[in-house]
């Protein structure tokens, strides 16, 4: 499966306007009580609105022009009265729908974020964490605009666009056909260069996602950047993705105020229409001074809704273009499905085994080639080989971060795509060769996904470090258990969080404990005692051992040789020496 997000087609690129707003409108299926009182409200306040000019109009003709003063006196209480319960109405639903638009991100972002922990690792080597961010917190921000602030008045807009329409026609049928030519032009125009105008917002938040990319990376690596001096460097390469997203910035500006000018010209050419063409009827005497005013009035707001459209119409679409973006990832799903296999567990079978697995990364050459071997419990296996030789990418496979392509991996004489993922992660335990560590203290960091000892205090925490032989460890700690660890570990030594993802994997006691270079940044001394932690391991665990340091295999039971994507037994120790060497000349 692709997971390159980059590489998808958008979702509704090519569809319809209606369509987009649909699927939009799912998104507040949970607010449609609230949707539905807002737009009562809304059509409330623009039906009191709309009364407003015919009432001026009437009190003009009947009690202005006549000199009734009492009459306009009691029109301008109605009037006062009307205006009054307008703008209640119209802060009540911008009060109710500020809340439903900010619910609506709540559950968007808490839905987006649960997709992405359900995706495989192959999504996260596929795609940047900036781009990831930005769509995750930015254009969720331009959906919540849109549904807080430009939703309402989008109804509210055409509500009123379609009773000022009535009343023109109501009063004067001819007039108000002249008066509504501007519009149809406006409605063309319109529907021709919006989907310009959703290319052009859609380009600059992907640009946007890019600099964000490139702003995440050079943080994370600032360390190197010092180290080689090369500020130089990545200051060339965030200037480039800042040019491109300023390119692409002025690209979508100059397209979401497209809209405004081309609407403020037709709305002034129908206002002036309806002055020449009421005049020419006021002389014929088919018209009067006050239905000319309410005449202006309605053409008024009918094309001034028009000019908010403009506006709200480039919000609409700069949040179609975000939405694509995050239906991108919410219609991903993972290709590591948990299948049914009626299958026992056999406890005669090996622990784990290869059955002729194939296995290449999305997009890029077949890695292993045709592999089969089995492992039994409570063996020690080393896998070495030069560098790039599928070391890594075999453990990966037994851990089930990745299926292969062909073949079968089993878990004691299971399909190892049978176990759920709870179950697989008790099984085995993976120590990578880069642990990530996450923004708390070392405690918790040691029970992370280990619910079993979260309830204890850290003295009887210690008790248990204490019967697995691993207080020794904490020594490192300035302050032991509770020694804070900021984000992803930066705070600590790679040895130390080496360290802690040992603690980590083997509290669990899984049946596979796998490590991949997991003591190589770890001090001759602190190593020997990780062996005689492992030695304490229950007698049915297995360990793998991937290691470049020879004496870190030196007591494994068996060794495979992995060079080129192919597994072979490596035989004796001196003969897994001589061939490692032997492929380093090679390589």
């Amino acid at each position: 499966m692709n997971y390159n997000l980059n590489s998808l087609p958008a979702g509704r690129v090519k569809s319809s306007t209606w369509s987009g707003l649909k699927s939009l409108l799912k998104l507040v299926e949970q607010e449609r009580k609230k949707l539905v009182l807002a737009v009562c409200a809304i059509l409330l306040n623009s039906s009191l609105n709309l009364l407003g000019p015919y009432l001026i109009g009437h009190t003009i003709d009947k009690y202005i022009q006549t000199k009734e003063y009492h009459g306009v006196l009691v029109f301008s209480g109605i009037l006062f009265s009307m205006y009054t319960v307008a703008f209640v109405t119209s802060y009540f639903q911008t009060n109710l729908m500020g809340g439903v638009g900010q619910r609506i991100i709540f559950e968007l972002r808490n839905t987006i974020f649960n997709k992405i922990q359900q995706l495989p690792v192959a999504f996260f080597n596929e795609n940047k964490a900036g781009d990831l961010i930005s769509r995750v917190n930015n254009d969720t921000d331009k959906l919540s605009q849109f549904f807080s602030q430009s939703l309402m008045q989008f109804i509210g807009s055409i509500a009123t666009m379609i009773g000022a329409g009535i009343f023109l026609l109501i009063i004067n049928f001819e007039l108000g056909l002249a008066t509504l030519v501007p519009a149809v032009f406006i409605l063309l125009f319109t529907r021709s260069m919006s989907p310009w105008v959703k290319h052009k917002n859609a380009l600059n938040l992907e640009s946007t996602g890019g600099m964000s990319a490139e702003i995440q990376e050079s943080l994370n690596n600032f360390k190197v950047i010092i180290a080689f001096n090369r500020r130089d460097y990545f200051k060339k390469r965030f200037d480039l993705a800042n040019q491109e997203n300023y390119r692409k910035a002025i690209g979508a500006g100059l397209a979401n105020n497209i809209f405004l000018p081309v609407f403020g010209l037709f709305s002034s050419i129908a206002q002036l229409t309806v002055l020449s063409f009421g005049i020419y009827l006021i002389t014929k005497g088919n018209f009067s001074i006050g239905l000319l005013v309410s005449y202006l009035s309605y053409a008024t707001n009918f094309y001034n809704p028009l000019r908010q459209l403009a506006t709200l119409w480039t919000s609409f679409q700069v949040a179609l273009a975000g939405w694509d973006r995050i239906s991108q990832i919410l219609s991903l799903s993972t290709n590591l499905v948990t299948i049914h296999d009626g299958t026992a567990e056999d406890q005669h079978a090996p622990l784990l085994e290869f059955r002729n697995v194939h296995f290449g990364y999305q997009g890029g050459f077949e890695i292993l080639h045709n592999i089969s071997f089995s492992m039994e419990k409570g063996k020690t296996y080393a896998l070495v080989g030069p560098t790039g030789g599928g070391k890594t990418t075999t453990a990966s496979v037994m851990a089930r971060l990745y299926d292969p392509l062909q073949g079968t991996v089993l878990l004691k004489g299971r399909d190892i795509r049978s176990y759920t993922d709870g179950e697989r992660a008790e099984k085995i335990g993976f120590i990578l060769q880069e642990p990530f560590l996450f923004t708390g203290t070392v405690r918790e960091n040691i029970l992370y996904s280990n619910a079993r000892y979260h309830g204890f205090t850290n003295e009887q925490f210690l008790e248990i470090l204490k019967e697995a032989k691993l207080e020794g460890l904490l020594a490192t700690f300035d302050q032991g258990l509770e020694t804070p660890v900021l984000s992803g570990g930066e705070s600590l030594s790679i040895g130390q969080k080496q360290l802690i993802a040992f603690m980590r994997a083997v509290l669990r006691q899984p049946e596979l404990l796998i490590l991949d270079e997991a003591t190589a940044n770890i001090d001759t001394i602190t190593e020997k005692l990780l062996g005689q932690i492992l030695d304490k391991l229950p007698k049915e665990t297995t360990l793998v051992v991937i290691a470049h340091r020879l004496n870190t295999i030196e007591n494994a039971d068996e060794i495979y040789f992995i060079n080129s994507g192919e597994l072979s037994p490596a035989g004796s120790f001196r003969e897994a020496v001589d061939k490692l060497m032997s492929g380093k000349r090679l390589s």
